[in-house]
């Protein structure tokens, strides 16, 4: 494959100051130039057309505006006007190393797939808590490697904040739903299920940077933990009781918790011990004493919002008979050529 092959598909809401650092990452490729980005504002306030037109002397850029219909929505239209045969879709707060599309063109020229995902990772001038969050997000301590890394996991679904699809796999699936998050495994689930490869690109890494606080970190999480019940009624033969862990988990610590006002500290030696491994191993992988002591509070964040997510969602899921859209509405995006 040759990089003109390629279309970037960017959903952007409200974050130009982003697309500028995605784009100046993108004329340092390694790459020729030749590829296509395709930039989609979906129905945000403050706009990124002036940036857009900056680079637009350095770089094919196509850009769009439209009504907000939500990410997986604007990735549709942009992948139905792309040029390219291959689209990769990225977030507006990821930026690429120099090597990004030399690796994903290596890859598929020797083992081509119709869909791959590659792993998000924290640039070493980012935050101390986005290097936590990051770690909390990535680490196979926490997350499993689901969200890729070093070696892919049985039933890997790429992630929409670097994913690839060809041109004939968008069109066989129709692309991505109007549930979010969740857009992209389920995406993933269905791309399997009719006969298409799906794949993990270990050195095809973003940088991605989450602008995150804790209070936005546990709103998302606990989006997440909604969501994955909803892919399960979809999809059941994508169930794990691995999906179960930090609601196990939080429950865990917090009749850990309880039983100290009877003086039984036992319960808790679990959690102590997993955290000193957890700020080892954070500390080995971000070198940053700050960073690493970060990751407790923001891996008990991930736990616990997750955790209660997933297990409301599933008791409400289970004890109603309604359809997932009325029971969470604002999980779903009205589509384009819906009434708003």
């Amino acid at each position: 494959m040759i990089a003109s092959d390629f279309s970037f598909i960017i959903p952007v809401y409200n974050r130009p100051e982003e697309v500028r650092e995605l784009l100046e990452s993108f004329c340092e490729l390694e790459t020729p130039k030749t590829f296509e980005i395709v930039i989609v504002e979906d129905g945000s306030s403050l706009d990124a057309r002036l940036i857009v037109e900056h680079f637009q002397t350095q770089l094919n850029i196509s850009y769009y505006y439209k009504q907000n219909t939500g990410p997986g929505d604007s990735r549709n239209y942009g992948m139905q006007r792309a040029k390219g045969h291959y689209f990769v879709i990225l977030d507006s707060d990821c930026m690429l190393p120099k090597h990004y599309l030399n690796e994903v063109i290596t890859f598929l020229d020797k083992n081509y797939v119709d869909c791959y995902g590659g792993p998000d990772t924290a640039k070493y001038n980012f935050s101390e808590l986005q290097k936590a969050i990051n770690f909390s997000m990535t680490s196979l301590l926490t997350t499993g490697g689901i969200r890729g890394g070093d070696k892919e996991i049985e039933g890997y679904q790429p992630r929409s904040f670097n994913m690839g699809i060809s041109k004939e796999a968008f069109l066989a699936s129709g692309g991505f739903g109007n549930i979010h998050p969740g857009e992209d495994p389920d995406l993933s689930i269905r791309l399997r299920a009719i006969g298409y490869k799906l794949r993990l690109i270990p050195k095809a890494f973003v940088f991605h940077k989450r602008r995150l606080s804790f209070e936005s970190f546990s709103v998302q999480v606990y989006k997440f933990g909604q969501v994955r019940p909803i892919l399960n009624k979809w999809h059941p033969e994508t169930k794990k009781i691995a999906y179960w862990f930090p609601t196990f988990f939080s429950l865990g610590l917090l009749i850990s918790l309880l039983f100290l006002t009877v003086d039984f500290i036992w319960g808790l030696y679990f959690y102590i011990g997993y955290f000193f491994v957890i700020f080892l191993a954070a500390l080995k992988s971000t070198s940053d004493i700050v960073a690493s002591i970060l990751c407790i509070p923001a891996i008990l964040v991930q736990f616990f919002g997750y955790g209660y997510g997933f297990l409301k969602a599933t008791l409400k899921l289970k004890l109603s008979r309604k359809s997932a859209l009325l029971l969470f509405p604002k999980l779903f995006f009205k589509q384009a050529n819906e009434p708003i």
